[in-house]
């Protein structure tokens, strides 16, 4: 019997040394931040590796520094010229300040989804269609700004933000397709037109040169001839120009006199 109570009173603080232990060690990942409450009161913030917590005395309460997205449900915003679109957007976040985080905000995840869906409404509903569609980028470096500016002092870091896609009513589907299409006959109707341009031009400059040289018109004319002879296999009547005849034509008067 006394071996047995000699036993138990050896176990006994063993064991309690054991429980003791394991409730005031805890492992943190190299991700992952310990908050420390001593008494309710903010202590520090530990980690990564082993933490040691005094039990009943202390309190601590995991953080997480990765980064994290939040999907922001689509919804209809009416952009500055009155065009309703649907757009839905995605917001990438992290914890730089755990303690901070835990005690500035009851929810910052919440909190985060909720800013970043109101400033999403406020800055589409300042911009025009075409700057939305155009100026994606911009706008989404206007977002990560504004929401990161009112998430810092949480904490709380938005280093992106980016919209995913942004759908437009089927009637503004048909009219932009009808604009680019008239934009395209416009652009095709211009580039004959400098054709056109261009083309008198040059046989502008070409009359120029053939009038100063009547020999050379008349060998432009024979050789148009010539071709207009091989493409069409038939009898062609061409008149003869007066200035082949003009020699005969002196002779003879030459001879009259």
């Amino acid at each position: 019997m006394f071996i047995q109570l000699l036993n138990i009173a050896i176990l006994l603080p063993l064991l309690l040394v054991v429980i003791f232990l394991s409730s005031s060690i805890r492992i943190l990942k190299e991700y992952e931040r310990g908050v420390v409450f001593t008494l309710g009161r903010l202590t520090k913030t530990k980690g990564p590796g082993m933490v040691f917590v005094i039990p009943f005395i202390q309190m601590m309460v995991k953080m997480e520094l990765r980064l994290v997205s939040i999907d922001v449900a689509k919804q209809e915003i009416m952009t500055r010229d009155n065009v309703p679109v649907t757009v839905d957007a995605v917001v990438y976040f992290k914890v730089f300040e755990p303690a901070k985080a835990l005690v500035e905000m009851a929810n910052y995840y919440q909190s985060t989804f909720l800013i970043a869906q109101t400033s999403l409404r406020s800055v589409l509903g300042a911009v025009e269609l075409d700057e939305l569609l155009s100026q994606r980028e911009k706008i989404n470096l206007h977002l990560q700004t504004l929401i990161d500016k009112q998430t810092e002092p949480w904490g709380v870091k938005v280093p992106i933000v980016e919209i995913k896609e942004i759908t437009l009513p089927e009637t503004m589907k048909r009219a932009m397709a009808k604009q680019a299409e008239t934009e395209r006959e416009r652009r095709a109707k211009v580039i004959d037109a400098e054709g056109e341009y261009q083309a008198a031009e040059k046989l502008a400059q070409a009359a120029e040169i053939l009038s100063r040289n009547p020999a050379a018109l008349q060998l432009r004319y024979l050789q148009t001839l010539r071709e207009v002879a091989v493409e069409n296999n038939s009898t062609t009547l061409f008149p003869i120009p007066i200035d082949i005849l003009t020699p005969f034509i002196k002779a003879k008067e030459a001879k009259s006199t």
